[in-house]
């Protein structure tokens, strides 16, 4: 094809609204050689037949900021492009039909508050006076926010693909990408045939995979994985309705539908729980503009609980019956980032129906991502590099996809786990925990014990955002470890081994904390960015002179794997990934010290087994390597044990501890636990865009080492004091419950949110954890003010504190 050039600076694949975004954001920043080639025509995949429902508040501040950036882009194109992007402020309407969900959207009205969105709570009258055509029967309350809008998905899109042209960027339709080049960990060119069979190849530094529901075949020709799957979207348009006029976007999850006018029509989509995949097959070459075949058996109870919701709709006559196809995620969070197997390949696809309210924020992130070289802010929730290996199965993701459709409008309960594509990864320990009671549930593909039942008891969950069925449950899980000893399993948390004879120079490269440590011995550090972010949460164990095994989240494993790998050029070393090579049982309480000396010949004294160490242990006829460490602020050991080995020593264990009193404990019971003694979550309470300092974790810090990764960063925030202070609060009301994001008060004003909450049931009452703005303020200051938490509008005074309000010394862990 003529006026293609043969070398650029990055290949955008994909021209939705995902792909202009990015055009539009790097030709901003100035880049140049900024090609984007589109298989068919802009908007032709899934853009061209979007609801454009354009909404602010999403399910993290990182995600809000995204979407509230997107919404300001909107407001301002059509004056920087002269095209009309249709984009106005209508507002939004959620209503809700049960108590549950009403609960939902009223903590959904004080999270807003915290991010700094406008919103108001709706009694039913409310809603009736903002929405007359509403039929109301039935509805318990709801939210309002007036900033939201919608606009014009194609006119979105020609804006900015007309931005990003202004800016000197190329935009090509009718240019299928048919292959990419790639050697080692970098892409290096794209190969390309035009509509007349033209064919070429374009060299390049960077390719940005936008491809939609084409992505995940577009990241398996430069052999990475972009899991997600199409699935069939429906929606009608009414003929004209007399009178009907401007409304808000309406949505009422309860009957799976949203309500959006359009030109004096009335457009009716539906999220429905059990969703139909689509192109399982492929998608057909000649794909461009197309409708799948109508079902309309599938959408008619939707359309019967709407005709009753919105009784104008009973009237009006059925323009357009639409059954389009979208992409969706085996987590309903989008894809985006530098792909784990790659150092230049990078994805933003998969956008689960909310691409025109995520678009202009996601292209914002992205290029600043590939300007900088880091995250611009945290974007663990959509970041590609939390997608794991296997979730790229065809399989998985038809299975999975049929759930992921409807849980956008489904209840989101706390702790509410998937239903679809499970037990596909198991720890050697599964059946032992499934046959004494376990309640599993799922990480990041890992089944996990997370609670276990009584005899007698359902082995299930009943969500609720009240106490649910296995409240109690967990608290007897939590005494006993408090108490006496529990055991649990930590099989799915990450173990990479770093080895070679450059180990020891290379982790303190990458990590805070100093790994010039003897043998056997356990650091708790972080990995940091040049920011002082926090990218990676870990333990350390130095096996021997040239190896480590470095213990991550299971979340995260690939993700802290990725980091290592992109800092290990000019190291001598090899990290590997040894999961799976060995099973994790936790024995922690008071007793457990009596419980392995029961079933080991090996001396646990403090003197043979100080805190922070490891050694190798005989127990029951097995071999093992107990650590001596805890994340739940009590004496114990993690026992690692090699695979073929771990169920004869869960059973020795199981056997030996009916004599003291042991229980089964799930990790419901490790999160509360943890709370009360102010360890943080990573991905919660400490993400890339925390700053170490802020987050308390200085002494994991050790600034007198040579150079590391952030080490400016601490120096210059240790001079000037942390802007931020992370505390953790105790409710003085025992009743309400905690989860994040509920805001926090101080002395009557908010100042921030919650990042993790659990009940503490040593404390006797729900614990969370959350940042408060602090710079050039005393830690006295900070702690004489009055502290509120925002529980679903009404304020619940808090006690606040620098120190873990359970056993603030740690004594109980070295005891």
């Amino acid at each position: 094809m003529s006026g293609l050039p043969a070398n650029a600076n990055v290949v955008i694949i994909g021209g939705g609204v995902i792909g202009t975004s990015v055009a539009y954001h790097l030709a901003q920043q100035g880049w140049t050689g900024v090609v984007l080639l589109e298989r068919k025509r802009l908007t032709s995949g899934t853009t061209w037949h979007a609801a454009g429902l354009i909404g602010q508040l999403r399910s993290s501040p990182s995600m809000t900021r995204l979407a509230k950036y997107t919404q300001e882009l909107y407001s301002t194109l059509e004056e920087e492009t002269g095209i009309a992007t249709g984009f106005r402020r209508c507002g939004s309407i959620t209503a809700a039909l049960t108590a549950e969900r009403r609960e939902e959207v009223f903590r959904t009205a004080a999270m807003a508050r915290a991010f700094g969105v406008e919103v108001e709570e709706l009694g039913p009258g409310e809603i009736k006076a903002r929405y007359e055509h509403l039929n109301i029967d039935g509805v318990t309350g709801g939210v309002w926010l007036p900033s939201d809008g919608q606009g014009d998905p194609t006119n979105i899109t020609m804006a900015l693909a007309k931005g990003a042209r202004n800016n000197g960027a190329r935009l090509v339709e009718n240019v299928e990408v048919t292959g990419i080049t790639r050697r080692g960990r970098r892409v290096v060119g794209v190969d390309w045939r035009d509509e007349t069979g033209v064919e070429g190849h374009i060299a390049c530094e960077h390719v940005v995979n936008c491809a939609g529901m084409w992505g995940r075949e577009v990241g398996r020709m430069a052999g990475v994985n972009i899991p997600l799957h199409a699935c069939e979207h429906f929606y009608i348009v009414t003929e004209p309705v007399p009178g009907l006029g401007a409304v808000p976007v309406l949505r009422v999850p309860d009957e799976c539908t949203y309500y959006k006018e359009d030109a004096g029509k009335m457009l009716v989509g539906a999220f429905e729980p059990v969703a139909k995949p689509w192109g399982m097959d492929g998608i057909p070459d000649h794909f461009e503009f197309d409708q799948l075949p109508e079902d309309f058996d599938h959408f008619e109870p939707i359309l019967e609980a709407a005709c009753n919701r919105m009784p104008l709709l009973a009237e009006a006559g059925i323009h357009t019956f639409f059954n389009g196809p979208e992409s969706f995620t085996p987590d309903d969070a989008y894809h985006l980032g530098l792909t784990p197997e790659t150092d230049n390949f990078w994805v933003a696809a998969g956008f689960n129906s909310i691409g025109i309210q995520s678009a202009g924020g996601a292209g914002m992130a992205l290029a600043r991502w590939m300007e900088d070289g880091e995250k611009p802010f945290d974007l663990g929730t959509v970041d590609i590099a939390r997608m794991q290996p296997f979730q790229g199965n065809a399989r998985y993701l038809y299975e999975r996809s049929k759930e992921t459709l409807g849980l956008l409008y489904a209840d989101h309960f706390p702790f509410r786990q998937k239903a679809t594509a499970r037990g596909v990864r198991r720890s050697p320990f599964h059946d032992h925990l499934i046959a004494q009671g376990a309640v599993m549930g799922e990480v990041s593909g890992w089944e996990r014990a997370n609670w276990f039942a009584r005899g007698g008891e359902e082995r299930a969950y009943r969500y609720s955002w009240g106490r649910q069925n296995w409240f109690e449950n967990a608290a007897e899980e939590h005494r006993a470890i408090r108490e006496n000893v529990g055991m649990y399993d930590m099989s799915s948390f990450g173990k990479l081994k770093v080895e070679g004879p450059e180990a020891e120079a290379f982790l303190n490269r990458v990590c805070g904390a100093s790994l010039s440590v003897p043998l056997d011995k356990i650091v708790y550090t972080q990995m940091l960015n040049s920011r002082g972010g926090i990218e990676a949460d870990v333990t350390i164990t130095r096996l021997s002179e040239t190896g480590y095994l470095v213990v991550t989240p299971a979340a995260t494993r690939l993700a802290d794997q990725t980091w290592l790998l992109r800092h290990a050029d000019g190291f001598r070393v090899t990290i590997t990934d040894m999961t799976a090579a060995e099973g994790v049982l936790a024995v922690m309480g008071p007793k457990s010290r009596d419980l392995l000396s029961r079933v080991s010949p090996d001396d646990f004294s403090n003197a043979a087994a100080p805190f922070g160490t490891a050694r190798p242990i005989e127990i029951g006829m097995g071999l093992a390597r107990a650590h001596r460490v805890s994340y739940v602020g009590e004496l114990g050991w993690e026992i690692y044990v090699p695979a073929d080995m771990a169920g004869h020593v869960f059973e020795t264990l199981l056997e030996a501890g009916q004599d003291v009193g042991l229980k089964l404990c799930g990790l419901h019971m490790m999160d509360s636990c943890r709370i009360e003694k102010a360890f943080r979550h990573f991905g919660h309470d400490i993400t890339s865009e925390d700053h170490v300092i802020d987050a308390g974790l200085g002494f994991a810090v050790d600034t007198k080492k040579a150079d590391f990764i952030g080490r400016d960063a601490v120096l210059r925030r240790e001079e000037t004091g942390p802007r931020m202070r992370m505390l953790q609060f105790l409710l003085k009301d025992h009743e309400p419950l905690l989860y994040h994001y509920e805001p926090i008060l101080r002395n009557g004003d908010i100042v921030g949110h919650l990042t993790s909450g659990n009940y503490g049931h040593s404390l006797g009452g729900a614990v969370g954890l959350g940042y408060v703005p602090c710079a050039g303020e005393s830690t006295d200051d900070v702690l004489a003010s009055t502290f509120e938490i925002d529980v679903m509008g009404t304020r619940i005074e808090a006690a606040a504190s620098l120190r873990p309000l359970y056993d603030p010394k740690g004594l109980r862990m070295k005891a």
